[in-house]
């Protein structure tokens, strides 16, 4: 089974790459690594690539770079995903601090990429915006979260952390409790983007920052249910929603099979479940406005 140790990076299509370009680094925090014609690459205050804009007529999600142990071996990997009749390629890519990658698409059409070795792109600059720590999560709205689960989980190893009902689906590559999630809906779209700040007062750190700019805060201060992250959620300029979190449940063990212990957890131990969906996912907090819960 391939391993996946992290999301590196993913690639934004944008109407208005300028916009873009401005939102992640005035806002969310990341700094400017590099232009390319109609792309820009960004990176976190560690200086590790978290996001590619590419100039488009429309806004979507496009591509997903995973991190596999420097140990792996691309052709093994290549005649794994063939025996589940994925067909992919090594190239060179062109994104700063990546050499080679495999490359394939998942049932959805977005675009995997694979790679072992990365080196830093982003230099050490004053925080400006939320100035957050790395890219968390990518949820996804598809029209059968379970098929999707299936793959992502047959495929490329991932484990399932936690559902809402049949309809919303968790899913952990890692430590941390979700790194990919997918929705029920009619069309498939990105629903919303997630990035890590470092504790509960850098949150309310953001939140001021969000106030200063005069962006409405869609959804939070909240401490949700699966995951138990407090985040804060809003719309960007493309009207995507980016959240940003801390205190993400973690499964440091898998062979225990249970998060790492914390006061807010509903379950004691806190295992992967299958939550009520009559019951509000969240621990604490105001429920979401009506702009959040509108699906782009």
């Amino acid at each position: 089974m391939i391993k996946l140790l992290r999301l590196g990076h993913a690639t934004f299509e944008t109407p208005d790459l300028e916009k873009a370009i401005e939102h992640h680094t005035q806002v969310i925090g990341l700094s400017l690594a590099g232009r390319d014609g109609k792309r820009a690459f960004l990176a976190t205050r560690t200086g590790q690539l978290a996001v590619e804009l590419q100039q488009s007529s429309q806004s979507k999600c496009t591509k997903l770079a995973f991190e596999v142990p420097a140990n792996a071996d691309f052709a093994d990997i290549r005649r794994e995903l063939q025996q589940h009749g994925v067909t992919s390629e090594e190239r060179n890519d062109s994104v700063p601090g990546l050499s080679k990658v495999l490359s394939f698409k998942d049932p959805k059409g977005t675009s995997i990429e694979l790679f072992r070795d990365w080196s830093y792109v982003g230099n050490e600059q004053q925080v400006v915006g939320a100035g957050v720590f790395k890219l968390g999560h990518i949820a996804f709205i598809v029209p059968e979260p379970q098929a999707m689960a299936e793959f992502y989980g047959k495929v490329l190893g991932f484990r399932m952390s936690d559902w809402i009902g049949d309809f919303f689906v968790f899913m952990r590559c890692n430590a941390d409790h979700h790194t990919v999630n997918f929705i029920r809906g009619d069309k498939i779209n990105m629903h919303h983007i997630a990035y890590e700040v470092r504790d509960f007062a850098h949150l309310q750190n953001a939140c001021d920052i969000l106030g200063q700019r005069k962006i409405p805060i869609a959804w939070g201060p909240t401490r949700l249910g699966p995951g138990h992250n407090v985040a804060i959620f809003h719309r960007d300029h493309d009207d995507w929603i980016t959240e940003f979190y801390a205190e993400l449940d973690q499964m440091k063990d898998e062979d225990l099979g249970y998060f790492d212990p914390r006061p807010w957890h509903r379950d004691r131990p806190q295992r992967p479940k299958i939550w009520d969906n009559a019951v509000v996912a969240q621990i604490w907090g105001p429920p979401p406005t009506p702009d959040f819960l509108r699906r782009k």
